[in-house]
């Protein structure tokens, strides 16, 4: 059994819809689920924290209880949270529509009640609009609806931190899109914003057919704080949160965002790619963790540590007080 920082994986074998797990204390990985070229592993296990007043990004916009402002920086935004009990999770990756410029919020971090203004990094993933598009409003950021849709697009906005590599991956992106749903996806109000691509139809009613199938794979799981997923066969990238309530209320984003990306990924030789094995994913995450770590501050005292191994990269998000929110690995080509 291999020691994975806090986290201790152990492979499972299905049988008749049971796992068996190697260690009484150990987490598990419960896999295979699979629809056409997506594959899904369930990490199971504790929760680091008890707290319940955590909500998403998404939700807390809907909510009226958090702002996100216009800074006319393009790699900064400040953010505010304007409840009384209600923390908010900002996971790296999370798109903001509106604004001058749609972006991607570049860190993972719990901005806590009744925050005041917060400044935070993020990426344009739209270029050329420096203006207000019709019916929204270019001071603040109106939703968060939608996540980057590769890990080329994580890399590029997390390791590499790198603007041009953001703008040139989302192109990327929406050309994979293009060919994969029978139709241009750019043809919309702005025709480099990612948000758009997203939002199209075609891209929408092939995603969906994934979600349908694999969305109540967490039903009935209560110690479910993590997943894995594989593209063609291929692993992909894991997270895991800091507890159950968490990651359930993240779930349906982040299989959203891995169908998507399947979509754009898929070929004729996935379609029938055999699934990794559960020791494969855990020695994925092994290899990223054995980098060595490069810590840098964040916004309100938090902390990001990357390490990188082999091209395996883990970026792990902890709170001022040095509690993990959130590890998110990303699998080398």
């Amino acid at each position: 059994m291999k020691l994975l920082n806090n986290f201790v994986f152990a492979a499972f074998i299905i049988a008749a819809c049971s796992t068996v797990s190697i260690s009484q204390n150990a987490y598990r990985i419960s896999a295979p689920y699979t629809y056409k070229n997506l594959t899904i592993f369930l990490i199971h296990g504790k929760d680091s924290t008890t707290k319940k007043n955590i909500v998403t990004l998404q939700e807390a916009l809907k909510m009226g209880i958090f702002r996100v402002y216009e800074t006319s920086e393009v790699n900064e935004l400040t953010v505010e949270n304007v409840s009384k009990t209600q923390d908010v999770f900002i996971q790296s990756g999370d798109i903001v529509k509106g604004g001058k410029q749609d972006r991607v919020l570049a860190i993972s971090i719990i901005v806590p009640a009744r925050s005041g203004r917060v400044s935070i990094e993020a990426f344009c993933v739209e270029s050329g609009r420096w203006q207000k598009r019709e019916g929204e409003d270019s001071q603040q950021f109106s939703s968060s609806e939608e996540r980057i849709v590769s890990k080329d697009l994580k890399l590029a906005a997390n390791a590499a931190r790198s603007q041009q590599e953001v703008w040139g991956k989302v192109a990327e992106a929406q050309k994979k899109l293009s060919e994969n749903v029978g139709g241009d996806v750019t043809r919309n109000a702005s025709g480099t914003s990612l948000q758009l691509a997203l939002e199209n139809r075609k891209v929408t009613a092939t995603t969906n057919e994934y979600i349908r199938k694999l969305l109540s794979l967490v039903a009935g799981k209560p110690d479910v704080i993590g997943y894995a997923f594989a593209i063609n066969g291929e692993i992909n990238s894991a997270d895991i949160y800091v507890s159950n309530h968490l990651f359930a209320k993240l779930w349906p984003r982040m299989l959203k965002a891995a169908a998507i990306e399947a979509v754009a990924e898929k070929n004729g030789a996935g379609m029938n790619a055999p699934a990794p094995k559960p020791a494969a994913i855990e020695g994925f995450i092994s290899e990223a963790e054995k980098g060595r770590a490069n810590e840098r501050s964040t916004s309100g005292k938090s902390k990001v540590v990357t390490r990188e191994n082999d091209g395996n990269t883990m970026f792990e998000a902890r709170d001022k007080s040095g509690v993990v929110v959130h590890r998110n690995y990303v699998k080398a080509n």
